[in-house]
């Protein structure tokens, strides 16, 4: 197995190194706020070391004013309790009724979900709450990701990508969030003739249509199909509703495998997996969830095979230059080479996946297991909390350096003297860090184990 897995490691063991990311993060958080002008945009990703804008899709603004939160919740400060309620406020409305994306888990979700999360964990005063206010928010989010739907027939669909009906995307799995989030607060989507769509329905269906789908299980369905292997897209003729064949937009093939596509499962599954196992005794649910596990299994299993020792992917596993790096996989990535680049925040968004993979499984007849995909998480995580991945530089305003956007379009900075990208943050990457790390440093402190679902969980006492 690739990925050198360190069995001795504990999130305890990682203390030191944890309040080392968020005492960074709490002077680049602050700095991009004083700096960012909204009329940009959404702050995407760092060239030379100051976030720059991207259009694309409005999919990153949720993480910037997320990581306030998350940095609030790991330190107590009051200064990014209250920038995360103002900037919610004045600038989230429209991504609760964008109607054009699949990206509501990832905006919505990270922002009122874990304001809402935070309120009923008894962390938020009276006058920083504005609980009506995320229900609300969270209940449109999900309907209004969950009305952008292909149907395949036979209780059969999902919810189609930026690019039209006939795409489903990888990334999506994460947006699921968000149906279940508005499902449990009771929510559900009107539709023609006032049909009542149940959110928890299309979460189940999208999430077994990427599983069958969107993710190979060494069952000859084509020459490439090895078990854990993630195509970003899959497409379908809506004509009859009968799937085609994979796609990509961001990865080297439809053949290869895009490791943030592969880390999106990882998390997607794995979360999606704990919110379902909370819900077995419904009949769907109890049908379904055997499929989710062993895909969540599947694809951490294929990361942890694909990937170098120290966590760290390259940004695809077919990527053309990788033969000229000798055996790569059998030794730490290199950042700096000359020939492809690496993509640290899979390995944050992997390293958050494959812990709450390991949370739910280490129990019973599952425990070794579990234990294992917990041990990779902190694996993953030491690397990166860690040089040459970790920024400690104040001119830089990223936290997660070497990450990667879109290999293809070439859009990632290539420092001179240098030949592919490298020391360049995301604000993805920085939020998984941040994301990761509270979920340590809460274990680390003997505090209580976080979902995104806890936001609709009843309020503790």
């Amino acid at each position: 197995m690739p990925v050198k897995i360190d069995h001795t490691l504990t999130p305890r063991r990682l203390t030191a190194a944890l309040n080392q990311l968020f005492d960074l993060a709490a002077a680049k958080i602050l700095q991009l706020d004083r700096q960012w002008r909204p009329e940009q945009g959404s702050p995407v990703f760092t060239v030379q070391g100051k976030y720059t804008s991207r259009g694309w899709t409005e999919w990153t603004q949720g993480f910037q004013f997320g990581a306030a939160l998350l940095q609030f919740d790991a330190g107590g400060d009051w200064r990014f309790l209250k920038l995360a309620r103002e900037r919610i406020l004045t600038h989230m409305a429209p991504h609760l009724t964008h109607t054009g994306v699949h990206d509501h888990g990832f905006n919505n979700v990270s922002t009122y979900g874990h304001w809402l999360r935070l309120a009923r964990e008894g962390k938020v005063p009276a006058k920083f709450r504005e609980d009506g206010v995320c229900q609300l928010a969270l209940k449109v989010s999900g309907a209004v990701q969950a009305a952008r739907w292909t149907s395949l027939g036979e209780n059969r669909g999902y919810i189609y990508s930026f690019n039209g009906p006939h795409s489903l995307f990888i990334d999506t799995l994460r947006s699921l969030r968000s149906l279940a989030v508005a499902h449990q607060l009771g929510h559900v989507l009107m539709g023609e003739g006032d049909r009542r769509i149940s959110l928890l329905q299309r979460l189940l269906e999208h999430a077994q249509t990427t599983a069958q789908f969107a993710v190979f299980r060494d069952q000859n369905r084509d020459q490439y199909d090895v078990r854990g292997r993630v195509a970003q897209e899959s497409l379908f003729n809506l004509n009859n509703g009968t799937y085609r064949c994979p796609s990509t937009q961001q990865g080297w093939s439809p053949f290869s495998t895009w490791t943030r596509g592969l880390s999106w499962a990882i998390c997607g599954f794995a979360e999606q997996a704990e919110f379902l196992a909370c819900l077995r005794k419904n009949s769907a649910v109890a049908t379904h969830l055997p499929l989710i596990l062993e895909t969540a299994q599947a694809v951490a299993d294929y990361y942890l095979e694909n990937t170098p020792t120290c966590g760290v992917p390259y940004w695809d596993t077919g990527a053309p230059q990788l033969p000229r790096l000798g055996d790569y996989l059998n030794q730490p990535a290199d950042p700096f080479n000359a020939w492809e680049p690496v993509d640290s925040s899979a390995a944050a968004i992997a390293a958050q996946g494959l812990w709450r993979l390991g949370h739910l499984l280490a129990k019973g007849k599952t425990l070794a297991v579990g234990r294992r995909y917990r041990q990779a998480a902190l694996t993953l995580a030491q690397t990166l909390l860690q040089a040459p991945y970790l920024s400690t530089s104040t001119k830089h305003q990223g936290l997660l350096l070497h990450t990667v956007y879109h290999r293809p379009n070439g859009w990632d900075y290539v420092p001179r003297g240098h030949k592919v990208p490298c020391g360049e943050s995301c604000m993805w990457g920085d939020y998984h860090l941040l994301e990761l790390g509270l979920m340590l440093l809460r274990e680390a402190r003997g505090e209580s184990y976080f979902t995104f679902f806890d936001c609709a969980q009843k309020e503790r006492k």
